[in-house]
C-alpha cells in the first residue's frame, strides 16, 4: 500500500536549512580548537628544492607545521579508489584494459603535478595567523617542461606527469559490438567531427571541509567531513594511517551539494585526522573559493573524434568514436566517467554497429573525477549533435531523424549488445522513448512553432528550437543499506548508509518507511550520514540512493513490519494474518478495540523472561537489510530547449525549456521537479557559461567568478516538465534515478536550438561553452564560407 509515496509531502529538513539552524562543516566549534592552513603549488610542474618554514614556525600562535618529508613513510600517499576502479573479470575480457595506477602524496615531497597541489600544512590559534605563517612559508622550486594539451602529452618526448609510468596514458580500452567498419564501407554517406566538451568546476556551495577530535583515552578519532562518502572517507583514512576501522567515526552533518568531486578521498580528509592526534586537539580546516577553483578536483574535459556511418533516408548503421580524457595529475577513478561514456553514447538509439576507443591521458591539471552525469553530458553531446548534422546534411528535420533511428516500446527490454561497468548486460529495462519524444514536442506545440519561426526570422528574430534526448544508467551499486528499528518508547528509527547533501533522505525515506509501518512519514526518525550507525554503507552519487537506498529501507521495513505483527500476535493470542496496523497501533481486524501499541510492542520484543518475541526470531524490534542490485535502472529524458540568438553579440537568450522525464516510480513528485530543474541549471551554465582554462604554463586563468561565469537566477528559465512512469524490473518500488538527469541533456538541446535559429546560416557547434565570443566567430567563419560558395 502505498499511501505516501507518490505524494509531494513537504520536505522535512527544509526548516532548519533556511532558517539558519543546520550544522555545516563550518559552523562547528569546539573548545580549544586550532584551524589549518594548506601551503599550495604555485608551479604545475616542478620539483622541489626545499622548503623553509623558519619565519612561519617563529610566528606566535603557530602549532605545527607539516611538509611532505616530515610525514615520509607515515602517511600512505592517495592511489586510486578500489571501490570505484575495480572491474569485473567479464568486462576485462570485453574491452581489454591497460591500465596504470598512479598516486599522490598527500604533501607533495620532491615534486608538483599541478597548481594548488598541497606543499605544506600550517595550523595555529585561528586562520589569521595561519594564513599569515603560510604566507612566510618559502618554497624553492625548479621549474620542469609543463604539458597541459592531451594530444602533446601523447607525443614520445612529453614529459612524465607521474614519474613511474613509461608515457602518459593513464588508461585505454575498447568497446565494440556489430561491424562498424563495415558500416562505414556500406553507407550512403560518412560523418566525421571531432565534439568536445571542456573542463568544468563543480561549484557547490559550501566548499570543503574537515573537523577532527582525537580522544587519547579510547584512542578514537571522529571526523566531521562535507563528503558525499562518510564510510569511503573511515576506509581510507583507516589505509593511509595504518588504523583499524572501528577507530574511526566520520560524520557527514549537512552538506551542501556535492555534485561527485565530494565523493572522493582528498589529502586534507587524511591529514586534519593526523594532525588532531599529534596535537592532542581539535582541528579544522575550511577550503576557501580560490582553494576550490584550483585544487577540488575538476571534471568532463574529452575530446571525440567520431565517425558516422548513415544512410539517405537518415537511417544510422554504425557509429566509430576515438575519445581522449585529460584526467589531469592523478586518475583516481579508474575508467568511471570514461567507461560511462563508452556505454551511453548511443542513447535512446538503435545503432547496431558501435566501436569505440578510450585513452586516459595525464597533464599538469587538477585531478578530473566524476561530476553530476559523470562521462554522460559529454557524450550526449555528441550523440545528439550528430543527430542533428546528419539531419542537417539530409535536409531533414531533426525529429524524423531521431524518429528513424529510436528504439520502439515494443523493443523493450532492449540489449545493446555490450556490457554495463558491473559487467551485466546493457539491457534497457524499460521506457517508451517514441512516446517521450512526442510528448516534448506536444509541450512545446513544435508544428505551431516551426510556423511561428518562420514568421519570426523574417522580422529578423532568430529563433530555435533543439532536441536532446538520453538514457542514463542509475542506482549503480555494489549495494546500500538500511537499518530500522522500533525503540522502546515506540519511535521508528531509521539509519541509512546513503548520506544527503541537499536532496530530501529524510523527507523521501520516511515516506517509505511510513508506507510499509502505517505512520505518517513525521512519525519515522530518518539518521543518516554517520559511520556509527551501519557496519557498511555506499553512499550518495551516480543517481543511485533513490534506487538502492530507498529499496533497502523498504525491504527492512517490510521486515521489521512482519516482526511486529508476530510479536502482537503473541500478545494478542491471534494469528498474524488476523491483524491490522495504523497509526502506531496494532488491531484485531474484526474486534479494533482489542490492540497493542509499538511501545507496548517494543516492551515485549525486550530479552528476557517476558520476551514475546516468537522462537526463531531474535528479541528487538530492529532490522538490518542490505539491497544489492542486479545492475543499473535506465532512466531517461526528452529536453527541449527554445532559443534567441542576437547575432550581432554572440548572445544567446533562453525563450523556454520542456523535460520529459521517466525516473519509474516517482516517491516525491516535488523533490524529483526540484532535481530536473536544479541539474537543468548546472547544465545550461555548461552550456553557455563555463570552462576551466589554463595557459601553457599550467596557471589556471579561471581561478574566481570573475573568470570562471555561473549562471545565476536571471539565466534560468522556469522549465515545464512532465513525467513518463515506466517502472524498473530491477528494485521493488520500480525506481528509477533521477540526481543527475537534468545536468545531461541541456547542452546538446542548446546547441542544437542554437544552430537552429541561425539557420540557414551553416554553423557548426561542437564545443562548449557556446559564449558570446565564440559564437560571434563561428558566425563569421559561417558568413565567410558562404560568401565564397557564392561567389564561385
Amino acid at each position: 500500500m502505498t499511501k505516501y509515496v507518490g505524494q509531494s509531502v513537504k520536505r522535512r529538513e527544509d526548516y532548519r536549512l533556511v532558517t539558519g539552524t543546520g550544522q555545516f562543516v563550518g559552523d562547528i566549534r569546539m573548545a580549544n580548537m586550532v584551524e589549518a592552513v594548506f601551503v599550495r603549488s604555485t608551479h604545475a610542474h616542478a620539483t622541489i628544492k626545499g622548503i623553509d618554514i623558519s619565519e612561519a614556525q617563529a610566528l606566535e600562535g603557530v602549532h605545527v607545521i607539516l611538509t611532505g618529508m616530515d610525514i615520509d613513510g607515515i602517511i600512505k600517499p592517495l592511489v586510486q579508489f578500489e571501490s570505484h576502479c575495480a572491474l569485473p573479470p567479464n568486462l576485462e575480457e570485453a574491452i581489454n584494459p591497460t591500465i596504470h595506477y598512479c598516486y599522490e602524496d598527500v604533501l607533495a615531497k620532491n615534486k608538483v603535478m599541478y597548481v594548488g597541489q598541497p606543499i605544506a600544512v600550517v595550523v595555529a590559534d585561528n586562520r589569521y595567523v595561519a594564513e599569515d605563517a603560510a604566507d612566510l612559508i618559502k618554497v624553492e622550486y625548479e621549474t620542469l617542461t609543463v604539458v597541459v594539451d592531451p594530444f602533446k602529452s601523447l607525443e614520445k618526448d612529453a614529459p612524465l606527469i607521474q614519474e613511474h609510468l613509461q608515457n602518459n596514458v593513464q588508461s585505454d580500452f575498447h568497446v565494440t559490438t556489430g561491424n562498424a567498419v563495415q558500416s562505414l564501407k556500406d553507407a550512403d554517406q560518412i560523418l566525421k567531427a571531432r565534439i568536445q566538451t571542456p573542463r568544468v568546476s563543480s561549484n557547490p556551495l559550501e566548499t570543503r571541509g574537515v573537523v577532527s577530535t582525537y580522544e587519547n583515552r579510547t584512542d578514537q578519532f571522529h571526523i566531521y567531513s562535507s563528503t558525499q562518502l562518510p564510510f569511503e572517507i573511515r576506509t581510507y583514512i583507516a589505509r593511509s594511517l595504518d588504523l583499524v576501522e572501528q577507530q574511526i567515526r566520520v560524520t557527514a552533518p549537512d552538506v551542501g551539494g556535492g555534485f561527485g568531486p565530494k565523493g572522493g578521498v582528498h589529502p586534507e580528509e587524511i591529514l586534519i585526522p593526523y594532525l588532531s592526534k599529534l596535537l592532542k586537539r581539535p582541528v579544522k580546516w575550511i577550503e576557501d573559493r580560490l582553494e576550490h577553483m584550483t585544487s577540488a578536483r575538476h571534471s568532463r574535459d574529452q575530446i571525440h573524434d567520431v565517425e558516422v556511418a548513415f544512410n539517405q533516408d537518415g537511417t544510422i548503421l554504425g557509429i566509430k568514436d576515438h575519445f581522449i580524457i585529460d584526467s589531469g595529475a592523478v586518475n583516481y577513478f579508474g575508467l568511471t566517467c570514461a567507461y560511462n561514456s563508452a556505454y551511453h553514447l548511443r542513447g535512446a538509439y538503435k545503432i547496431p554497429n558501435y566501436d569505440v576507443t578510450c585513452q586516459i591521458v595525464l597533464t599538469n591539471k587538477t585531478p578530473n573525477v566524476p561530476f553530476r552525469g559523470a562521462g554522460r553530458p559529454e557524450v550526449v553531446f555528441v550523440m545528439d549533435r550528430i543527430i542533428d548534422m546528419v539531419a542537417r546534411r539530409l535536409k531533414k528535420d531533426p525529429v524524423e531523424v531521431m524518429r528513424k533511428n529510436m528504439i520502439q516500446a515494443e523493443d523493450m527490454p532492449y540489449d545493446q549488445g555490450i556490457l554495463v561497468k558491473d559487467g551485466a548486460k546493457l539491457i534497457y529495462d524499460s521506457g517508451d522513448y517514441p512516446a517521450a519524444l512526442d510528448q516534448g514536442l506536444k509541450m512545446i506545440d513544435y508544428e505551431g512553432f516551426r510556423e511561428q519561426q518562420k514568421e519570426l526570422k523574417k522580422q529578423g528574430k532568430l529563433v530555435g528550437v533543439g532536441i536532446s534526448t538520453y538514457v542514463e544508467g542509475t542506482g549503480a551499486g555494489p549495494f546500500e543499506s538500511a537499518y530500522v528499528t522500533i525503540d522502546g518508547s515506540g519511535q521508528v528509527v531509521a539509519y541509512l548508509g546513503s548520506s544527503p547533501q541537499g536532496q530530501g533522505h529524510e523527507t523521501v525515506f520516511s515516506q517509505i518507511c511510513a508506507d510499509e509501518l502505517m505512520l505518517s512519514p513525521n512519525d519515522i526518525t530518518i539518521r543518516v550520514g554517520d559511520t556509527t550507525n551501519l557496519a557498511f554503507g555506499a553512499g550518495t552519487y551516480a543517481s543511485r540512493s533513490a534506487v538502492n537506498a530507498g529499496s533497502a529501507i523498504q525491504i527492512a521495513s517490510a521486515k521489521l513490519r512482519g516482526k511486529v505483527l508476530a510479536v502482537a500476535a503473541a500478545m494478542l493470542e491471534v494469528e498474524s494474518s488476523d491483524l491490522q496496523m495504523e497509526n502506531g497501533k496494532v488491531f484485531v481486524k474484526t474486534n479494533p478495540e482489542k490492540c497493542v501499541t509499538y511501545k507496548e510492542i517494543a516492551k515485549a520484543a525486550r530479552p528476557g523472561n517476558r520476551c514475546r518475541v516468537p522462537g526463531g526470531m531474535e528479541p528487538g524490534l530492529q532490522v538490518t537489510h542490505y539491497f544489492v542490485p542486479p545492475t543499473v535502472t535506465f532512466s531517461s529524458s526528452v529536453h527541449i530547449a527554445m532559443v534567441e540568438v542576437d547575432k550581432e553579440t554572440g548572445l544567446v537568450e533562453l525563450k523556454g525549456y520542456s523535460v520529459v522525464h521517466d525516473a519509474g516510480k516517482v516517491i516525491n513528485p516535488m523533490i524529483v521537479d526540484g532535481q530536473v530543474q536544479g541539474g537543468i541549471a548546472q547544465g545550461i551554465g555548461a552550456a553557455l557559461f563555463e570552462e576551466v582554462v589554463y595557459d601553457e604554463k599550467g596557471q589556471l586563468l579561471t581561478g574566481s567568478y570573475m573568470d570562471y561565469l555561473l549562471p545565476t537566477s536571471m539565466e534560468i528559465p522556469t522549465v515545464e516538465k512532465s513525467h513518463q512512469e515506466f517502472l524498473s524490473t530491477r528494485n521493488p518500488l520500480g525506481i528509477k534515478g533521477v540526481g543527475e538527469g537534468g545536468a545531461i541533456s541541456p547542452p546538446a538541446a542548446i546547441a542544437n536550438a542554437v544552430v537552429d535559429a541561425l539557420d540557414p546560416l551553416e554553423i557548426t557547434i561542437n564545443q562548449l561553452p557556446i559564449s558570446p565570443s565564440k559564437l560571434r566567430n563561428w558566425i563569421k567563419e559561417a558568413e565567410r564560407k558562404k560568401f565564397k560558395i557564392e561567389i564561385g
